[in-house]
């Protein structure tokens, strides 16, 4: 029994480093599909949407975001724009498409 255990060990780590070994010699080099632009470029396109916007409306950006209605990709642009005589901002919320 001593003999069989002796002899287990070692024939067990031999096949463990081969495997190592072989698992290595066949790997292949990763390639990554081309991907899309990132979602943060539209943010930033809508976000420069949203300024012009603000423009238009003699107000101040409060928020722009990418969305998608009826399939189309439009940008949700948020305005604060002034109040009369001292009230508070009135908040108006624009959909404009991204195009």
């Amino acid at each position: 029994m001593k003999t069989l255990r002796s002899h287990l060990k070692p024939a067990m780590l031999a096949l463990a480093a081969a495997g190592l070994f072989a698992s290595q010699a066949m790997a292949l080099p990763v390639v990554m599909p081309e991907q899309a632009p990132p979602i943060i470029l539209a943010a930033s396109d809508c976000y420069a949407i949203g300024q012009q916007v603000a423009e238009q409306y003699g107000g101040t950006l409060a928020k722009a975001s990418q969305s998608t209605r009826g399939g189309q990709a439009v940008c949700v642009i948020v305005v604060l724009v002034p109040g009369k005589d001292g009230q508070r901002p009135r908040r108006s919320e624009i959909v404009v498409p991204l195009n």
